[in-house]
């Protein structure tokens, strides 16, 4: 057998026993990444496989790459509506948080491990100073934990844009130690070209990458999601190239693709979905490689130590410091504290004294890696697993959203003007209950199929919607506004009705449906269809195509006229 025949066998029994302990981490309540790392850890060199591996320079590269592919992942699935809610407080809590947390924790880690210096405590502090994009998304989106949606979006933007003030507390540090660069106006401005250059390559690469995907016409519908993950790694190799964040871009970049339409896009999102996972197996399996359980023991009972101050102190001051200004309740805010899960960042980081640490300046490169191992397993075992009871003790988790047991989706080439969304049915959605014939559903909205258990109902204007069907609506991009009346939740998920923009109606559409599905109200008979409605307003004026007719802040245009003149087609809008 070649080496390589091996090295395949090898992966292949790695992954496989990666995916059946995230099976596993649902039955038993353990975060799947703390499992991941089992998996690495019995591999290792002092577990069952008697795998040696001590390459920290090969496990930066692949935490690297897995960090990139994951928060890339995670901007895609970020929706611009929970960046508006939540940047303020996560901008401070990803600066502000994670400076106070590093300092709290290196001050703490000074005195705990006598070995230390000041300055190598709070490198150690640094090194954990931020929350884990990757263990907080698969908590929060995979591990069964819904919260209200300002909380989670919070938590995800926070956690996806603290690695640059990570980065540059850590590079600050080791810079220190080894007498390269003074404290001072040198840090100032590494932190500030981090921040910044991330963010504008992250934001111009992902209006970039959009305008290429769209225009790029490819022969292979599997190219587009190739095509978008090169996109992803340019723009971080770019930022990095220019003294930026490259995981803050990675991350910006797929904030804007995500919120854009795209040839392909369910594809090239269940793709990516798909490698945030083969990531997060392949980088904490491979960390867990490098761990040897005998010097963990070692530092256990000091690690704990200094673990119950970065978890009961650091990250609690940090949090008040930084979310002060935002109005949290002491529940929120209790919640927003308890979820500072460490992950596979400070284990990357960790390696970076290895790589860095010279006969001159040794920095106790060992101790720290050991120790932020231990620091990291200790989180995502106290924290990762205490997540959901304490949401439900806090009375801060919301009902999940039911799985659609079937999918429908328009898979083009092309960039087509139009979508299918997925609408669950509560009891408290106006759908619920009616036949399809009575929902007044506007002009270019098709009900494609109710799913209803095991069951695929081919809508009829007979049947009937009941609570807890998932109802698949392929529709124009500008109807969503009126369909969220219909089949959204009362409130949240209605979203606002944009004014100066006209929606398509029915002539059939009666006044009374228009103010029980959309509360729109108009001084008229309940029972009289839109086609009787713009010919009372008229009166004597012929009806034709363009007709306007006014009642208050609402126009009616006559868009369509059937051969017997009847106005098929009315183009509301409200005016501001």
């Amino acid at each position: 057998m070649f080496a390589v025949d091996a090295l395949i066998l090898i992966a292949g029994v790695l992954l496989l026993l990666g995916i059946v302990s995230s099976k596993l981490s649902t039955r038993i309540g353990m975060p799947v990444l703390v499992l991941f790392l089992l998996v690495g850890i019995l591999a290792g060199s002092e577990g069952i496989g008697g795998i040696e591996f001590e390459d920290y320079r090969l496990a930066h590269g692949i935490g690297t790459i897995a960090l990139t592919i994951i928060l890339f992942d995670g901007g895609l699935g970020t929706s611009m509506a929970a960046i508006q809610v939540s940047w303020k407080p996560s901008l401070l809590l990803a600066t502000l948080g994670v400076f106070v947390t590093a300092a709290i924790t290196g001050v703490a880690a000074s005195w705990i491990l006598p070995e230390l210096s000041l300055l190598e405590g709070l490198l150690l502090g640094s090194i954990v100073g931020s929350t884990d994009a990757a263990a907080v998304f698969a908590i929060l989106r995979w591990g069964g934990v819904a919260l209200p949606k300002r909380i989670a979006a919070v938590l995800e933007v926070e956690s996806a844009s603290n690695d640059p003030m990570a980065i540059f507390l850590t590079v600050g540090c080791i810079e220190l130690l080894l007498r390269n660069v003074p404290l001072g106006p040198g840090l100032l401005k590494l932190f500030a070209a981090q921040m910044v250059i991330g963010s504008i390559v992250g934001v111009a690469g992902g209006f970039a990458a959009v305008w290429v995907v769209n225009r790029l016409e490819l022969g292979a519908a599997g190219m587009y999601p190739v095509l978008v993950s090169a996109c992803a790694l340019l723009i971080y190799g770019v930022a990095v190239q220019l003294g930026g964040s490259g995981f803050l871009a990675a991350y910006l970049a797929g904030v804007v693709i995500g919120n854009k339409r795209l040839a392909f896009q369910q594809g090239i999102r269940r793709f990516h979905d798909a490698m945030a996972w083969l990531a997060q197996i392949v980088m904490f399996v491979s960390l867990g490689l490098l761990c040897s359980p005998s010097r963990l023991l070692e530092i256990s009972a000091k690690g704990v130590l200094v673990a119950l101050v970065l978890i009961l102190i650091a990250r609690p001051v940090a949090v008040l410091l930084s979310a002060l200004p935002f109005r949290f309740n002491w529940r929120e805010f209790t919640f927003i504290s308890w979820v500072g899960l460490k992950g596979a960042v400070p284990i990357t980081l960790a390696t970076f004294p290895l790589m860095s640490a010279t006969q001159e300046h040794p920095m106790h490169a060992p101790l720290i890696f050991d120790a932020v191992f231990f620091i990291v397993v200790v989180s995502a075992v106290v924290q990762g697993t205490s997540l959901a009871p304490m949401a439900r003790w806090l009375g801060l988790e919301t009902p999940r959203e039911p799985e659609p047991p079937v999918s429908l989706e328009i898979s083009s080439l092309r960039h087509v003007d139009g979508e299918v969304l997925d609408y669950a049915i509560t009891e408290d959605s106006r759908a619920a209950g009616r036949q399809v014939r009575d929902l007044a559903l506007p002009g270019g909205v098709v009900i494609a199929l109710i799913a209803r258990g095991d069951q695929v109902i081919p809508p009829q204007g007979f049947t009937r919607i009941l609570a807890g069907d998932h109802v698949i609506v392929v529709l124009r991009p500008g109807t969503k506004p009126f369909v969220d009346q219909v089949f959204g939740r009362n409130p949240p998920e209605r979203t606002v009705v944009p004014a100066a923009v006209e929606f398509p109606f029915r002539g059939t559409t009666t006044v009374g449906e228009l103010e029980e599905f959309y509360s729109i109200a108009i001084d008229a008979h309940r029972e009289w269809t839109l086609d009787r409605l713009i010919r009372e307003k008229l009166e004597s004026e012929p009806v034709q195509v363009d007709s306007v007719a006014q009642f208050g802040s609402l126009r009616f245009r006559v868009q369509r006229l059937s051969s017997d003149g009847k106005i098929e087609l009315v183009a509301m809008s409200i005016l501001e």
